[in-house]
């Protein structure tokens, strides 16, 4: 009689359960601003490491309806994010450009293994969100963070002017 490998370790226990699937969920407020001439902002949300260096872009939420260099030109003004991660890629990014936002809550989800976390390293990062806007103002908010998380956590930031709440959520 043949028995079947999964299911003698099945009998024994030692079945091996699917690993649970680690995330970063990250939710950015876009104030409603009463001013004379209001233009959506411009948003960069990237991961940096210990030593301060990007090691992933996120999202960038910019004009992408414009033409390509129309569009773009306006991205050095998110001044952090450009000098650090953002004059080295060709936008628009697969996967990363995404049009301007409204005010309001926007939340976005990633999963390890997946884009933009796959191959992330363990250790101690800082989740940066910047946002400019055109006859407005500039502003960065920053959370630190352990990945991969050893369990769920969540911090929040506040912007003062072009950044509302924001709240990163990592659970294991």
């Amino acid at each position: 009689m043949r028995v079947s490998i999964a299911f003698a370790f099945a009998a024994t226990g030692l079945a091996a359960a699917p690993a649970a699937a680690q995330e970063m969920s990250v939710s950015v407020e876009i104030p409603r601003l009463r001013v004379a001439e209001y233009h959506r902002p411009y948003v960069a949300i990237w991961i940096e490491d210990a030593s301060g260096k990007s090691v992933r872009t996120l999202d960038v939420w910019y004009d992408v309806d414009l033409s390509p260099e129309d569009g773009a030109k306006w991205l050095p003004d998110m001044r952090t994010w450009w000098r650090r991660a953002g004059r080295a890629m060709k936008m628009p990014a697969n996967g990363i450009s995404a049009p301007t936002k409204a005010p309001g809550t926007h939340a976005r989800t990633y999963r390890q293994g997946s884009r933009p976390l796959a191959n992330l390293p363990a250790g101690s990062y800082t989740l940066r969100v910047e946002a400019a806007r055109e006859v407005g103002g500039r502003e960065l908010v920053s959370l630190p963070f352990q990945w991969p998380p050893k369990s769920s956590t969540s911090a929040t930031a506040r912007g003062k002017s072009e950044l509302g709440a924001v709240r990163l959520t990592t659970k294991r």
